[in-house]
Order: C-alpha cells, then sequence, then structure tokens
C-alpha cells in the first residue's frame, strides 16, 4: 500500500509540467503571429497560419481571417481583385521606370542616373554632380535641362512624387547650410520647384525631405562611396500608399 500511495504522489507532482509545457507553446505561438503581423507580409502570413494548423491538428481555422492592417490603405485580406491590382500596379511602374531610363540615357546620364523599383516605388537617383555643385542647393543650367527631359515622364502618373536629399558625412558649416541637413533639404526643395515651374506640376502631389548623412547607400569610408552617397531622389510612391499620406482639402 505505501508503495502504491508513493507512486500516486509522484505522479500528482508532476502533472504541473504538462500544463507548464501548454503554456510555452502557446505563448511561444503568441510571439510567431505577433512577429509575423509585424512584417505585413501576406504570402508568409498565409504559410505560417497553414503550418500552424496543420501543427495544431487544425482544418485551416487557425489565423484564417488575416482582419484589418496596420497600414492605411491596406487590406489584411487579399483578394484576387487586390492581386490583380497590385500586378497591374507593377506592370505600370515598370513601364515608367523604362520610360525614365530612355529620357536619361538619350541625355548621355545612364552612369551617374538610376531608375530602380523598390517595394515603396519607382526611386530616380541622381548623383550629386549631375544637378548640384558640390556644397551648393543651387541647380546648374544642365540640371534645368535634364529635369525639364523627366518631368513630362513624371506627369503622366496621378501618384505622389517624394523628392528626397541625401549627403555624405563630411560636416558643412555655411551661412546658408549649418548643416548636412538644411543643405539635402534645400536640394530636394530646388528640385520640387524646378518641377512646378517647367512642367506646370501640381503642387500637391509634392514633396520634398532632407536626410542629410543618415541614409547613406554605402559606407562613408572613401571618396567613392561618399560620391555615391551624395544624391537626390525622385521617388514615385505606389499607388496603394496613397492612403498612408496626409489629406489635403478639398
Amino acid at each position: 500500500m505505501k508503495r502504491s500511495s508513493r507512486k500516486t504522489s509522484y505522479g500528482s507532482m508532476e502533472r504541473w509540467l504538462i500544463t507548464y509545457a501548454d503554456m510555452i507553446t502557446l505563448l511561444l505561438i503568441f510571439f510567431i503571429v505577433m512577429y509575423s503581423l509585424s512584417q505585413i507580409d501576406i504570402k508568409k502570413f498565409r504559410m505560417l497560419a497553414e503550418s500552424l494548423s496543420e501543427a495544431m491538428g487544425g482544418g485551416g481555422v487557425v489565423l484564417d481571417n488575416l482582419g484589418p492592417s496596420v497600414v492605411p490603405g491596406i487590406s489584411g485580406t487579399e483578394t484576387e481583385a487586390d492581386l490583380q491590382e497590385d500586378m497591374a500596379d507593377r506592370a505600370e511602374m515598370e513601364n515608367i521606370r523604362r520610360e525614365l531610363m530612355r529620357e536619361v540615357q538619350a541625355q548621355g546620364l545612364g552612369a551617374r542616373v538610376s531608375a530602380t523599383i523598390e517595394e515603396r516605388g519607382i526611386v530616380l537617383s541622381f548623383q550629386e554632380e549631375v544637378l548640384f555643385k558640390l556644397g551648393s542647393a543651387e541647380l546648374t543650367p544642365r540640371a534645368r535641362e535634364i529635369i525639364a527631359a523627366v518631368a513630362p515622364v513624371l506627369l503622366k502618373t496621378p501618384n505622389y512624387i517624394r523628392i528626397e536629399g541625401h549627403t555624405d558625412n563630411l560636416p558643412i558649416h555655411t551661412e546658408l547650410y549649418p548643416s548636412n541637413w538644411e543643405l539635402s533639404a534645400a536640394r530636394a526643395t530646388a528640385v520640387v520647384r524646378e518641377l512646378i515651374r517647367t512642367a506646370g506640376f501640381p503642387p500637391g502631389r509634392l514633396s520634398a525631405v532632407g536626410y542629410g548623412e543618415y541614409r547613406p547607400r554605402f559606407p562613408n569610408d572613401s571618396e567613392a562611396h561618399r560620391q555615391l552617397n551624395r544624391r537626390v531622389d525622385i521617388v514615385i510612391l505606389r499607388s496603394k500608399y496613397k492612403g498612408a499620406e496626409p489629406a489635403s482639402l478639398p
């Protein structure tokens, strides 16, 4: 009788381990789900949902409803119509990118200007010497010709366009530009003004941002890299991010 009592007591003492293991498993699932939500990647989210459903013996009921997205204007549920719209948007972006590069190459600037497609949209990137003299935010006459050439292509799209100024990490301290913040913002603003002046661009679709030295493409460890970091980017934002832009009064 004593042996039987000891075995029963020993088994009862270890039952808490089962509850503890269940709790740890649920916490792990919770943090995985929270991490996946923060990435806002629909395909990965669905793969995660399917994997969790299989692991828990479900029939696809885990995370079946993705719910609303934390990004304004983007739904958490991706329908077939959404996929088709996204594909059409990407195709249109590629057409605009190619047209921009044709204009750039016609100006003989293929080596110093690039047009790439990122998640946020098309990035038309000009190295500093294409538009400005070193340490200056005044557009050169050649820069005005280049902007006039690409402006008609930019006008074809109804998307918002953001002009971003970038510098290297060499300090600047002049009466006009106390720091690289002022210089990068002044350059972005100069391009905005020229787009409005040359092409009659709708001002409400434009914005200017100065990043200074803090968004480099390369480490500022050589003159070649610093030269590449000194740039102005014209970003054509994808239409799906329209809801993330501040709305204007009618």
